[in-house]
């Protein structure tokens, strides 16, 4: 997984949409590289933004899993934890 990428599965609360929206930028440099489209590429692009939104939206929803739901905050702190060890200050 990269290492801008955020885990958006199994948490108590669900994930909400924008929570997911947010998340495709780290997602979607995969498909098309651009981080800023020209002016005529700039409806596709966000067009493009949406779609995987929404597969994705559609995808976490209809995953099941018998694992407890992790803790946010808990999630938040390791993560904070695994940079600070990795990129230390």
């Amino acid at each position: 997984m990269c290492r801008t990428s955020k885990m958006l599965f199994n948490f108590d609360p669900p994930v909400t949409p924008e929570e997911i929206r947010a998340a495709v930028p780290s997602v979607r440099p995969k498909v098309q590289p651009l981080n800023k489209p020209s002016r005529p590429n700039e409806v596709a692009f966000l067009a493009q933004i949406d779609a995987v939104a929404v597969i994705s939206t559609q995808l976490l929803y209809s995953l099941e899993t018998n694992a407890p739901p992790r803790n946010r905050e808990k999630e938040a702190a390791k993560a904070k934890a695994r940079a600070a060890e990795n990129f230390p200050a």
